[in-house]
């Protein structure tokens, strides 16, 4: 007994271990809860934080006239030359294809002009000298006979010609005089008839005598036999002169083939006596064609002396006057201010969220209200900032992209004098 008292354990160390783990086990699940909570709490605020929703893109941007502004200069051939006279002034309204100014180089083109105009005329004469032979006498007889056949079948030709239409107006005339007998006869065989049908009536009555009545029945016979005999005649007249007339074309036609037979057969005499080397008239053909160029170039440097607008618009800048020698910028400045156009600089970031027909407003301090337009198209590159706000914070390099806005019908008129004007565009997305 006093052995196994010796050696027994105490259960007081084994029970503050189990304590102690206990509460450690406590500690961490409470931490990774407290975490959880955190956790937790952390997600619901950043769920009510919501972001706001981007409607509109702001940027700065210039007026520009519809297919930007032209610089219209003298061709490089004539760069050296003066303004001889000015047509236009600053302001003017000008039409495509109006005549702006002319150079004093005119004088000198138009004497080349028609410097090369004669030397068509001397190669084109050549050419029939060529083409005419060498047997000259011999061709100006042969064509002497030809257009004396040609006459006598015109003087053959008409004659005859004339003789139908009289013919013609014969048969007509007759025709219609004895259509003309025909047609009173007709009438008066109908009133004898009616005349005779009373008088049969008084007969059978007894008021007439026997020798009244057959006189009124022989007058109907009578007429009836007269308009018989006029029926006849009618066919006769019109039988007689439709063959005439006939005949008479028969002839015409007669005459008008002998004659463009001998006409056909002193041409070919004539194309026999006229022996012409084809090598020569191709020769004298390139000489004709080559001056008919040399003429249209000298025609074309003769228009470049006259400087015409390429397009509808308006002058804004006079760069030479009358008596000046076109300067580098050129000689007036063009625009098309019917349609106006913003140029508006898109920050990079934000162009991928412009597309066509979107409603932007502009504003400016020189300009009488908003302007509205609708976005026409977007840019091919990205380019420095070129328009700057007076900010001196702002990013003056920063990468833009060009969108184009053009402006409605009443916006364009409000900004036709406003050509780079700086606004202000927010376009609606």
């Amino acid at each position: 007994m006093v052995r196994d008292v010796a050696f027994k354990p105490s259960s007081r160390p084994i029970m503050m271990l189990g304590t102690a783990i206990i509460i450690g086990i406590s500690g961490i699940q409470g931490y990774r809860l407290l975490q959880n909570q955190s956790k937790a709490a952390d997600k619901t605020q950043v769920s009510q934080v919501s972001i706001p929703q981007i409607k509109t893109v702001t940027a700065l941007g210039r007026l520009e006239p519809k297919g930007k502004i032209i610089k219209l200069s003298a061709p490089a051939s004539s760069q050296n030359s003066r303004v001889e006279t000015l047509l236009v002034k600053e302001g003017d309204n000008v039409k495509a294809g109006q005549i702006i100014a002319i150079l004093d180089n005119r004088p000198r083109l138009e004497a080349a002009f028609q410097e090369a105009q004669a030397s068509v005329k001397v190669a084109q004469v050549n050419l029939e000298k060529v083409q005419s032979g060498a047997k000259l006498g011999e061709i100006n007889a042969q064509k002497a006979e030809i257009d004396r056949i040609e006459a006598q079948k015109l003087g053959d030709e008409t004659g005859q010609r004339q003789a139908v239409a009289r013919l013609e107006a014969q048969w007509q005339g007759e025709t219609t005089a004895q259509q003309a007998t025909i047609n009173r006869l007709q009438a008066e065989l109908k009133n004898a008839q009616v005349e005779l049908q009373r008088y049969q009536q008084l007969y059978q009555d007894g008021a007439i005598s026997q020798s009244l009545f057959d006189t009124k029945s022989l007058s109907v016979d009578t007429i009836t036999q007269q308009l018989s005999e006029a029926r006849a005649n009618l066919n006769r007249i019109d039988s007689t002169g439709r063959e005439q007339i006939r005949e008479a074309k028969t002839a015409l036609a007669r005459i008008n083939a002998t004659g463009s037979k001998q006409v056909s057969s002193a041409t070919a005499t004539l194309n026999q006596i006229a022996e012409v080397r084809p090598v020569d008239v191709a020769a004298a053909k390139a000489e004709v064609n080559r001056t008919i160029a040399a003429a249209k170039q000298a025609k074309a440097n003769l228009d470049q002396a006259y400087v015409k607008s390429p397009q509808s618009g308006v002058i804004f800048d006079i760069y030479t006057r009358s008596g000046e020698v076109v300067s580098n910028d050129g000689i007036v400045e063009i625009g098309q201010t019917k349609q106006m156009y913003a140029v508006v600089e898109v920050y990079q970031n934000d162009v991928s969220k412009i597309t066509p027909q979107q409603k932007v407003k502009i504003t400016s301090n020189s300009l009488p209200g908003e302007l509205q337009g609708t976005v026409d198209w977007v840019g091919w590159k990205v380019q420095r900032q070129n328009v700057i706000n007076s900010d001196p914070s702002e990013n003056i390099d920063s990468r833009v992209v060009e969108v184009h806005v053009q402006l409605d019908k009443t916006s364009s008129q409000k900004a036709a004098k406003f050509t780079n004007l700086q606004v202000k565009a927010v376009i609606s997305l």
